[in-house]
């Protein structure tokens, strides 16, 4: 039957007012319903901006910041590092609205009510925020994105991974990689008559802790490993380069920088094919390396599956692979900032550094960390813990409530994104004292649990069962590192270096580390 122009012209028009109502409805009225619920209960906050709601302002005080390196030996961080969190909670209160885009987000600026929404009894109901195409390519759909039964599955697979005589079978590998960069510094010292080299740690530390995970994920594959290594540094590098604008759909487009972060992920994942099938076929002809972490997953993996009765793998080798590229980026990144900011606020704080290498001295002499001493290093593990709470690797933690929720009291719609700023609990001179900017790290003489009046209101690796599966193993390797630059090294803050703390990914030096090193034996 013929179709007629007028009912094309008909059909074409009802398709577009659809299209004008799916608009409206996502970016003018479903906001007002959210704010208005929202503010009905309480709560205070900026008012919705169609239709980037704060992400302009946002941009311009982050902007503003940067121009705008703080003191040498500040600690006071927050207003340069996240500036909007800091303005709104100072303006509204703990609990405050800002808005990314339509959604509100609601800043949970109280340790008790981060816990309960990370707590075994919540987290469910809590989801994590859905993240955009180009940063899943970047550090892979694995532990930190999935939910519900994958989620529990992969874990369950994961965990014996990182249990302690596991870990202990990587500390080679990670005395191996800090022995090189060791031996590198003291070669790059030859020639000076004072044993000394100023050196830009940010980088080095990076090129450590890759080269550790390239050893401690793929063992027998070291030179794929190192190759995935330079291009996952790569991809954090575009990272950076990434827009604030809000524009729904942006990460489809196919941009430059889109594209060539899809062009690494592709890369990334066809040497990853080739590890693991290189592995099954090994597995399959009896001869199984479980020594680094792809062979512990794969035994894991295949041993779930037997003791299920699946005919499948439980992880498929895509499963593998975003693993795999999470542990990349978490273990890389993670670790090297927080190595970068120890050494930075132990060249601020000359006496914590004497003592923490006083420690070293006694534990391990001149010889190379061993586990055992590890477990003895107390003024180290206080350092690493002041350290995470001044300067946290990850700022802000975000989860989504998908159905009504009670919280403290408020009723949250589904749809609303509750804000977890890590950063600004870390900073509350209400729950760390009016001392709360100093580096002290004697606050955590008695462990975590006493070094707050809320406690605990320390979240570096967030919390509750989804807390970091790998912070044992970044707290270990930062541990054997420190240790190490400690015994060969002192170090003081080069007049070069500014004071500019950033987020990208993580928690960044924005111009840098310099530091001058200077040989002690």
């Amino acid at each position: 039957m013929a179709v007629s122009a007028l009912e094309v012209l008909g059909l074409g028009g009802l398709v577009a007012l659809w299209l004008a109502w799916r608009v409206l409805e996502w970016g003018w009225l479903r906001p007002r319903r959210l704010g208005r619920a929202l503010r009905a209960q309480g709560l205070r906050g900026t008012a919705y901006r169609f239709p980037s709601g704060d992400l302009k302002e946002d941009t311009r005080l982050l902007a503003a910041a940067r121009t705008k390196p703080l003191p040498l030996q500040s600690h006071d961080i927050v207003a340069r590092v996240e500036p909007l969190v800091h303005s709104s909670v100072s303006a509204h209160g703990k609990l405050s609205i800002i808005w990314f885009g339509p959604t509100p987000r609601v800043i949970l600026n109280d340790p008790t009510l981060v816990r309960e929404v990370l707590s075994s009894s919540k987290f469910r109901e809590y989801r994590k925020t859905e993240l955009p195409s180009n940063v899943i390519n970047l550090i892979g759909k694995g532990l930190a994105s999935h939910e519900g039964e994958k989620w529990a599955v992969h874990r369950k697979i994961i965990r014996p991974a990182f249990h302690l005589d596991k870990l202990k079978e990587m500390l080679p590998a990670l005395i191996a990689c800090t022995t090189e960069l060791m031996s590198r510094w003291e070669d790059s010292m030859t020639g000076s008559s004072d044993n000394t080299r100023e050196i830009d740690v940010w980088p080095e530390l990076q090129d450590l802790t890759g080269d550790a995970i390239s050893r401690a994920a793929f063992g027998s594959s070291l030179s794929e490993g190192r190759r995935i290594f330079r291009i996952q540094s790569e991809q954090f590098h575009l990272l950076t380069h990434m827009t604030n604008i809000y524009i729904p759909g942006y990460t489809y487009l196919p941009t430059k920088l889109n594209r060539r972060i899809k062009a690494n992920a592709l890369e990334v994942e066809a040497l990853l094919k080739g590890i693991i099938t290189k592995r099954e076929r090994a597995m399959k002809d009896g001869h199984a390396d479980d020594g680094d972490l792809l062979g512990l997953i794969m035994q894991s993996n295949m041993k779930e599956s037997q003791e299920t009765g699946s005919s499948q793998p439980m992880m498929t080798m895509d499963d593998i692979i975003g693993e795999l590229k999470l542990f990349y980026f978490a273990g890389m990144d993670t670790t090297s900032v927080l190595l970068t900011w120890t050494m930075i606020v132990l060249s601020m704080h000359p006496e914590w550094q004497h003592r923490a290498r006083d420690e070293v001295l006694r534990v391990f002499g001149n010889k190379q960390p061993d586990h055992d001493g590890v477990n003895h290093l107390k003024v180290v593990t206080m350092v690493l813990y002041e350290v995470l709470r001044l300067y946290p690797p990850v700022t802000l933690v975000e989860r989504e409530t998908h159905k009504e929720m009670e919280l403290g009291g408020i009723r949250y719609p589904p749809g609303v994104k509750l804000l977890l700023p890590i950063i600004t609990i870390h900073h509350d001179p209400e729950l760390w004292g009016e001392d709360v900017h100093e580096f002290r790290p004697e606050r955590f003489a008695e462990g975590i649990s006493k070094a707050s009046k809320d406690a605990p209101a320390f979240f570096p690796f967030g919390g509750g069962p989804r807390i970091c599966i790998g912070q044992t193993f970044a707290l270990l390797e930062a541990k054997i590192a420190l240790s190490m630059i400690l015994q060969r090294f002192s170090f003081q803050l080069s007049p070069s270096y500014t004071h500019a703390p950033f987020p990208v990914s993580t928690l960044q030096p924005e111009h840098g580390a310099q530091i001058i090193l200077k040989k002690i034996y």
